[in-house]
């Protein structure tokens, strides 16, 4: 029976067990043996990391040619516009090509608690949080993706990686789930 882990991963942790002086890992959080991530959070992304014991399962949920959905919360610099929303759903040039159209829709409040450390705000730029669904997963893509329609990403945070989400697990926790 394969194991599968969903971890709430906090900001600043890196997405790998290998012990690097100064830095938390997630041997800091998860004392489950042979698991491994399916896919990455960078060290400054927040959110749903799986990890799982099983290679087939590992790979059809990180490699792109499953198309596994994954959805975003992006808190973004200014007051996002429908035109850039509607960029981000047509797809967006980015240096390595042209991404797949993604679903983009403005959230009306904040889904998450401050972060600590805070964010950087602009006394007089306001932001936006935004949830982003793709179906790919170029390195930094939410963030380039942002930044390419005018909107940089102060805070990332992965809620949903196809039918699994963060609901019911504090930051920093994890939870063995079912494999179906």
């Amino acid at each position: 029976m394969s194991t599968l882990i969903a971890f709430n991963k906090p900001f600043d942790v890196l997405s790998q067990f290998r012990p690097i002086e100064g830095r938390s890992t997630l041997k800091d959080f998860i004392n489950v043996p042979a698991v491994y991530p399916a896919g990455r959070l960078d060290r400054d992304s927040e959110g749903l990391l799986l990890l799982t014991d099983d290679g087939p399962l590992q790979a059809r949920i990180s490699n792109p040619r499953f198309k596994l959905a994954k959805t975003y919360w992006a808190q973004v610099e200014g007051s996002i516009t429908p035109q850039a929303l509607d960029q981000l759903r047509k797809g967006v040039l980015l240096k390595d090509g042209m991404t797949r159209p993604a679903e983009a829709r403005l959230l009306e409040s904040a889904p998450l608690p401050p972060r600590v450390p805070s964010i950087r705000e602009r006394k007089h730029i306001p932001t936006t949080w935004i949830a982003l669904t793709i179906r790919e997963g170029r390195n930094r893509q939410v963030r380039r993706m942002t930044a390419a329609v005018g909107f940089p990403t102060l805070r990332l945070y992965r809620y949903q990686i196809g039918d699994w989400t963060t609901d019911g697990i504090a930051v920093g926790g994890y939870q063995q789930l079912t494999v179906t």
